[in-house]
């Protein structure tokens, strides 16, 4: 049998009583220790239980108990940690030992510190190896990282390699690592399946969601420059007299034509509304398509109006009206629901336009100061 010294940035000293650890803290006499490490390749490691058992609470459980069986080590306790290279064990006892864990150790071994650390329950270790494991996943290992890490509970591993495998599942399905896992472990490949079929559920309801949100900001536009048409007009259509605020005083449209912010949506609606003036297929039994969408525009203006007296849209007021009786005989829940969304879009729009204009006001000011400033020296 081989004795190792621990590989632990540390130097190993000649004294009268023969060898110490020294490390960046405190140095530790090896003829003192009263334990030893069994490594694979029956190889062995002096420590000192002490120090073990301060660190990880399992091996004060194991302390506790007197092995026999090990008496050829001089009467010494002995545990035995097998299954990992004798080098993973050393930088192991090593970060007991000082809590240093070097970058090319992490790459080397991650994966079986790991798996120490879990077993050990040194928590310290775990989350340092957590972190460097998943820096390393590739589309080659990330299924046996996976799988240890749902041995070792490690969730922030199995979370990181199952997006790996989602978003990089043709070259996974490839390799050796996955065609293993589908002959071994059939469940964990149904829970990788389950995962990627959750995960693009997730995209198609987002997708969905911000496509209604757009339609929903697109109405809130409209109702906007429906407003903006029927009482200031725009370049094609307005009301006859516009009341201009800085002579108080009434101008004919058309003195008063320049094209708004949202002139796209305005051209639109103006359009509309021309049609929906001079259309006569609207008295016709199967009516006109056109016109059925401006009348549920104007709808939705007068259901979102809140001065419906002095509002100049046209049917304002009489889509009031027969909201009023709509109310009475059970008023449309979808209808209800639209209104509710376009007033929560309107809403936002107007918050989003505040907070810009706030923010380029304070930029502007701040801009002014700075100028200011130079200019007076300061």
């Amino acid at each position: 049998m081989e004795p190792v010294l621990v590989a632990m940035a540390v130097t190993a000293t000649s004294e009268d009583d023969g060898f110490s650890l020294i490390t960046d803290k405190v140095s530790y006499n090896l003829m003192g220790s009263d334990v030893t490490i069994v490594t694979s390749g029956n190889r062995w490691i002096p420590a000192h239980s002490g120090i073990l058992a301060s660190a990880s609470p399992v091996l004060m459980n194991i302390m506790k108990k007197t092995v026999r069986r090990y008496q050829r080590y001089g009467a010494k306790r002995a545990i035995k940690i097998l299954g990992v290279p004798c080098d993973a064990v050393s930088v192991f006892i090593r970060f007991l030992y000082s809590s240093s864990l070097t970058e090319d150790d992490l790459e080397k071994y991650g994966i079986h510190l790991l798996a120490l650390s879990h077993v050990y329950m040194v928590t310290n270790l775990k989350q340092r190896c957590s972190r460097g494991v998943v820096e390393g996943l590739t589309a080659d290992n990330v299924v046996d990282v996976l799988q240890l890490a749902r041995l070792c509970d490690a969730p922030d591993v199995c979370l990181k390699s199952m997006r790996l495998i989602q978003s990089q599942f043709k070259t996974v399905e490839q390799t050796e690592g996955w065609k293993f896992l589908q002959e071994h472990d059939p469940v964990l490949e149904l829970d990788i399946l389950q995962f990627i079929d959750d995960a693009e559920s997730r995209k198609k309801r987002r997708r969905r969601h911000k496509k209604e949100q757009n339609l929903y900001m697109q109405l809130s536009e409209a109702m906007e420059c429906i407003e903006h048409i029927c009482t200031q007009g725009c370049t094609l259509v307005g009301p006859t007299n516009i009341v201009d605020d800085n002579k108080s005083s009434t101008v004919p449209f058309g003195a008063k034509s320049n094209p708004c912010k949202a002139f796209s949506t305005c051209y639109g609606l103006q359009l509309s509304i021309r049609h929906f003036a001079v259309c006569k297929k609207r008295s016709n039994e199967k009516g006109c398509l056109r016109c059925k969408r401006m009348l549920q525009l104007l709808r939705l203006h007068s259901s979102i109006c809140d001065q419906p007296e002095s509002c100049r849209v046209p049917l304002c007021r009489h889509f009031k009206k027969r909201v009023e009786q709509d109310k009475r005989m059970g008023e449309d829940t979808k209808w209800k629901l639209l209104v509710r969304r376009v007033v929560s879009a309107k809403a936002m729009s107007s918050l989003c336009q505040s907070s810009k204009k706030n923010k380029c006001d304070g930029e502007a000011e701040g801009l002014v100061r700075n100028r200011t400033g130079r200019s007076w020296g300061l």
